[in-house]
């Protein structure tokens, strides 16, 4: 089982996740892989072999007005490569993200032809550094536009229409509102889709009142066989949140609201996770993607945590 954590390392602040520059200053793929490598150095001396990429690698990439950003992909074939190779040979295991606005169910067709080349971008950066099956991007279902019924055949019939490279690359992830467990495995079922249990989203949102150990073996089976299964882990936010917001007067006050379940801890309870990983106990091999707003440094605490309240589980780490 391998630990990953998603985008920002804060183990080390000076570590760019990516070029962030203003189109105006002329960002590059290429300087966004050169971030990445010292990502990836950092992640070998941290033990953490596995990690999510930034889905702006690419900046611009598919912005409609920007053309002279289109072909970052094919300028940058000789750094994918060597960034690939790196992962490769560190062992460390690479996915993205699609941004949120990426709706392949979307009934506005500009915002479908912009979410397939999203997806299409983010393959081909995936495919030009030699990265196998298990180097995924997650995506959700999307909207539901008043029918769900229709929302999920949309999202089937535009998946189904992608490029042989995007679909083998493409995993569908449960949220926490809209389309549960269930939701994803029928339209596995249909497509054949592989399926990424997000643990916390489950808890919020499991009406057809699947269990936790249950919801886990039927995700992994989605899987072929030679291909491991990740999961999303995460803690929900306990602490309150303090706001200023302005009283009947007009003057600024501190105002303690309670904490919003969906949203992320800073670090992983490990107790719950120990539960988590026991329920897995003689099922295949699986690496877990902890949300976290902790990051790195909630992988690393995590890691010494198992060691010291279940280091059988610990022995199972990569």
């Amino acid at each position: 089982m391998r630990l990953g954590f998603a985008v920002q390392v804060l183990g080390r602040p000076q570590l760019k996740s990516h070029d962030s520059r203003r189109w105006q200053n002329s960002p590059h793929l290429t300087v966004s892989l050169a971030y990445v490598r010292d990502i990836l150095a950092y992640l070998d001396s941290a033990g953490l072999r596995m990690y999510r990429l930034q889905s702006d690698l690419a900046p611009y990439a598919t912005h409609p007005d920007l053309p002279a950003f289109h072909r970052q992909v094919e300028e940058s074939a000789a750094e994918l490569q060597h960034t690939g190779a790196l992962a490769r040979r560190l062992g460390i295991r690479l996915s993205f993200h699609a941004h949120p606005y990426t709706t392949l169910n979307a009934l506005d067709a500009e915002v479908t032809q912009r979410s397939l080349r999203a997806v299409e971008i983010l393959a081909a950066i995936l495919d030009a550094m030699g990265l196998d099956d298990d180097a995924v991007i997650v995506i959700h279902v999307g909207g539901l536009y008043g029918d769900r019924a229709a929302s999920l055949d949309r999202f089937a019939a535009r998946y189904e229409a992608l490029p042989e490279a995007a679909r083998r690359r493409l995993v569908l992830e449960n949220d926490e509102e809209r389309y549960s467990l269930a939701d994803i495995l029928e339209v596995h079922r249909r497509t054949d889709i592989r399926v990424v249990l997000d643990r916390l989203h489950f808890l919020l949102n499991n009406p057809e009142g699947l269990a936790l150990g249950e919801a886990l073996r039927l995700a992994l089976a989605t899987w072929p066989s030679g291909q491991r299964p990740k999961v999303h882990y995460s803690s929900p936010r306990t602490e309150f949140k303090v706001t200023e917001e302005p009283d009947a007067e007009g003057q600024s006050v501190a105002r303690a609201r309670a904490a919003l379940w969906r949203n992320h801890s800073d670090f992983i309870n490990p107790f719950e996770f120990i539960d988590f990983a026991r329920l897995a106990q003689g099922a295949r091999d699986f690496d877990v993607m902890l949300e976290a707003k902790g990051k790195d440094l909630a992988a690393l605490r995590l890691r010494e945590d198992l060691a010291a309240f279940a280091p059988d589980l610990a022995a199972r780490l990569e």
